[in-house]
């Protein structure tokens, strides 16, 4: 039993759609879950309707429209007739969606968000589902929402693993040993039956969600790349194909911001010993990259990671006094309140720094707070730079004429906050 990923620029229009049916039906084979993202840039488009329908924008209207009539082009030029009753279902979701549009919304934006953006992922699948049946390659759609259970917590779900894996092992599984399976990236629900979605870019951890409940014997993930990278190619032009990672510098990669792999994905594979293979859906006869290697068989060559749109965060202590273990107790209560996620820390004696992702909602909020006991220095728009494996060469190559605000070093990593 096998897992594939097709993410959002696998099915961006009606060629690449067509792409990946060339894909399953030479490369598929029997007892297959098949996950697939929102379209294109859906996502970004379904995001400002979430604002504009929240803040009840005139707006809202116009955005509903350009989102529909991107996938109608879609199914237009998929269509092998002049009419198909077989799409019926995806004009329905639309018009589901637009009635949605007309209600109040609830006053807790993050649930909104989950249940509008929740619609391009099932508008994908539907349109993905009934393509692949046309062209003969038979296959059920099954809502993801059935199966993976999470927590209330909106636009970053946790999930129930409990819960969760007996769904996918007793209810999902019997119906993969029978026939393909098209299903969502992304998404869950609670036990309320609200959708909830499980983080930006969250469809790679789905699909190891579902590979964990099914005990699959190895997870593809489909992208525009050969593999992954020592570097973003759009960045570093000189960039190579890592053939072989071992879990753990695969997850390390991910939390420095290696956008190949969702930084949760690795994990539930891991622990069972499930290989990942990230593969081009340009060329799907090449090897791709395995991940999921012994230490000592994986390619130790250096990487280099650019996470940008950060903020470096510096907190003192209006009295002098030292910044230790309880003060950090506090502080860290705080970020876990807001929901914040440090991506580098480094305290002194007397003040203590992190860069965390920029969010406009919440570091006014984080900020607020910290000024009432410490002063607080912050800088915007830096960048986290990462090199993993680094060494004397690639250190010098990076660090000239950039403004380093902080550095840290272990071992393996170098890691620099880089002000503009």
């Amino acid at each position: 039993m096998k897992v594939y990923k097709f993410g959002g620029a696998s099915v961006k229009d009606a060629s690449a759609v067509k792409n990946v049916g060339n894909v399953l039906a030479n490369f598929g084979g029997d007892e297959l879950l098949v996950v697939v993202s929102a379209m294109g840039k859906t996502t970004n488009g379904l995001e400002r309707l979430a604002k504009a329908y929240f803040e009840n924008k005139p707006e809202k209207n116009e955005i509903y429209k350009e989102v529909k009539q991107f996938h109608d082009q879609i199914i237009a030029e998929l269509l092998s007739g002049s009419f198909n009753h077989s799409y019926d279902d995806i004009e329905n979701l639309f018009i589901e969606l637009e009635c949605e549009l007309e209600t109040t919304p609830d006053e807790n934006f993050d649930q909104v968000y989950d249940q509008i953006v929740s619609y391009g992922e099932i508008f994908s699948t539907r349109i993905v589902s009934t393509y692949l049946n046309e062209i003969g390659i038979k296959n059920r759609w099954m809502d993801a929402r059935n199966f993976i259970s999470t927590d209330s917590n909106f636009r970053e779900g946790k999930v129930d693993w409990e819960t969760t894996n007996r769904l996918i092992s007793g209810k999902l599984q019997p119906i993969v040993k029978k026939q393909m399976v098209v299903t969502q990236g992304f998404i869950g629900k609670n036990k309320e039956n609200l959708t909830v979605t499980l983080g930006r870019e969250g469809s790679d951890y789905s699909a190891a969600i579902f590979a964990f409940g099914l005990n699959a014997e190895q997870v593809s993930i489909w992208k525009d790349v050969a593999g992954v990278m020592n570097g973003d190619p759009k960045l570093f032009p000189d960039a190579i194909k890592i053939n072989a990672l071992s879990y753990p510098r695969a997850i390390e990669m991910a939390y420095y911001g290696a956008t190949v792999i969702h930084p949760k994905t690795i994990q539930p594979l891991q622990h069972k010993g499930i290989p990942l293979f990230v593969k081009s859906f340009l060329n799907p006869e090449a090897e791709g990259t395995c991940v999921g290697v012994e230490k000592d068989k994986e390619d130790h060559v250096p990487t280099f990671i650019s996470k940008g749109n950060q903020v470096l965060i510096s907190i003192s202590s209006k009295d002098f006094s030292f910044i230790v273990e309880d003060k950090l107790s506090k502080i860290f209560e705080l970020f876990a309140k807001l929901n914040i996620k440090v991506n580098l820390m480094q305290n002194s004696a007397i003040s203590f720094s992190v860069c965390i992702n920029n969010d406009e909602k919440k570091i006014p909020q984080l900020i607020e707070a910290l000024n009432t006991d410490y002063k607080v220095k912050e800088n915007q728009g830096v960048e986290l730079f990462t090199i993993s494996n680094y060494d004397e060469k690639s250190q010098a190559q990076f660090s000239a004429g950039k403004k380093i605000l902080v550095e840290q070093k272990t071992r393996n990593t170098l890691q620099w906050v880089l002000g503009v």
